[in-house]
């Protein structure tokens, strides 16, 4: 066949390929959403039009990290500054929780002043890439980072390091970092004290270690509720969804259901307002 007949046929094969081929993906702005996840794998944000959260005034028993952590949060977004935050402690306390509700709480006031981003803890030795990304950014950027720590032979560590005050560019005065973690220190008892036992200078050592924490101007502590904070989280959900149950029907069963656990928390307390709402008919939300 001449060139002449075969270049229309290679025209129009061209044509049909790019009609099958899927347009290249529109990186997404930071106004689409309030809401981001960051996919280290292609390097992109992922808007979440729908944050999964509680209102805060849900949240009970923990009064005064509240204060503490919404006081922060709404300095920063009016462009002040604040302290990177590491909310520590028991298990299902609200920890994730308040830093969500927190974020819906201060945009409530200044509408779009804040974007949370997430970033998952297996990702964040890439954190230097998206804080790159976000230097230029025209809006605050919340990055949080949910049930951080770190393994004996994990050195990822060191990225979080320079991204939260090291570094010679340091942390861009549009992004703040908080995280929450079950350890003080973000790193387990044995790794600490193989550090001390292999190195030249032990103490150094540790303070390697232990020098992650310091770099967050703010810790909040959590730990575990007594059974009043506990009945009143409870109390607290009954109201809201207007759960047709009488403080007399739901209390000795909720005091059961947390005894069978082993434990009292503000997740055992949902839990339980799932079993209660579904016992009952009624649905959530």
């Amino acid at each position: 066949m001449s060139i002449e007949k075969l270049t229309p046929v290679l025209v129009r094969i061209a044509e049909a390929l790019e009609r099958l081929s899927p347009l290249p993906a529109r990186a997404p702005s930071l106004a689409e959403a309030d809401g981001f996840v960051w996919h280290a794998n292609g390097e992109r944000l992922e808007p979440v039009p729908n944050i999964s959260r509680v209102p805060l005034e849900l949240l009970r028993g923990i009064d005064h990290v509240r204060d503490l952590l919404l006081e922060n949060t709404s300095r920063f977004a009016g462009g002040l500054p604040a302290n990177n935050t590491l909310l520590w402690g028991a298990r299902g306390m609200g920890k994730s929780s308040l830093v969500k509700a927190v974020h819906a709480a201060v945009n409530a006031k200044m509408p779009g002043a804040l974007a949370l981003i997430e970033i998952h803890r297996e990702e964040i030795d890439t954190l230097p890439h998206l804080m790159a990304r976000l230097r230029e950014s025209p809006r605050q950027c919340l990055l949080f980072c949910d049930d951080l720590s770190f393994d004996t032979a994990d050195t990822s560590y060191k990225s979080l390091k320079a991204v939260l005050e090291g570094g010679i560019e340091g942390r861009p005065d549009t992004v703040l970092f908080y995280a929450t973690s079950n350890r003080r220190h973000l790193m387990p008892r044995e790794m600490v004290e193989n550090e001390r036992s292999t190195a030249i200078n032990p103490s150094e050592a540790v303070e390697e270690k232990v020098s992650l924490s310091d770099r967050f101007g703010l810790w909040l502590g959590f730990h575990a509720c007594s059974q009043q904070d506990y009945l009143n989280m409870i109390a607290g959900y009954v109201a809201h969804y207007e759960l047709p149950a009488t403080e007399a029907e739901w209390r000795p069963e909720a005091i059961e259901w947390a005894a069978t656990r082993g434990a009292r928390s503000g997740r055992v307390a949902w839990q339980y307002i799932q079993h209660l709402a579904g016992r009952l008919g009624q649905r959530l939300g």
